[in-house]
């Protein structure tokens, strides 16, 4: 009994030094998680630098200022604007600082996440239309409440744009609030470097 208890504890120890050696030979499995596409901004390329102006005639007095670039290694656009208006008969001054996130919609075109100084979070639907660049309000987490907003802006020339805002009161229709002709100041900003390869989780 001795004996036959002394091979069976020899046989079960080689059966576990074999699995454990086995073990550490196993191969780790790796999980690869696949990237969505790039965005196309081919078509908005042309805005990418340092734009800065002021509203044309019948727009109230004002400056506006306007950054776009890429970031992310080029898979958002990012916009920052400020404005400044003068006051009028109908309506008070204001100044504005803004910061929008344009990046592609899964569907069709594009999507910007307006952010403002103000508190104020917007959404719109960006179309292209050859020279033109159409935002439509499509709500957001924080819009102005009852108020819609809708924006354009237009290249003219070469380092010159015209931008438009709409805006419409609650339950009224959409008035011009501004436009503004914008020259470009300054070189389009230097493309980050591309981000390190995505790690692999084992």
């Amino acid at each position: 009994m001795h004996l036959s208890g002394r091979r069976t504890l020899l046989i079960l120890l080689l059966v576990l030094t074999s699995a454990a050696v086995f073990a550490k030979e196993k191969p780790p499995v790796l999980h690869r998680i696949p990237l969505p596409p790039r965005a196309d901004f081919s078509e908005l390329d042309w805005l990418i630098g340092e734009w800065t102006g002021k509203t044309l005639e019948k727009s109230p007095q004002g400056e506006i200022s306007l950054g776009v670039s890429f970031d992310l290694d080029k898979r958002v656009m990012i916009l920052r604007e400020q404005v400044s208006l003068s006051a009028t008969p109908t309506q008070p001054g204001s100044r504005e600082s803004s910061m929008g996130i344009l990046s592609a919609d899964r569907v069709r075109g594009f999507i910007l996440r307006v952010f403002s100084d103000t508190g104020f979070i917007t959404r719109y639907r960006v179309a292209v239309d050859g020279s033109v660049v159409s935002m439509s309000p499509e709500g957001g987490e924080q819009p102005p409440p009852g108020w819609l907003f809708r924006r354009s802006l237009k290249r003219v020339d070469i380092g010159v744009l015209v931008e438009t805002v709409q805006v419409a009161p609650p339950g009224k229709p959409f008035f011009e609030y501004y436009s503004a002709k914008l020259t470009r100041t300054g070189p389009p900003a230097p493309l980050p470097p591309p981000a390190a390869a995505e790690p692999e989780t084992k």
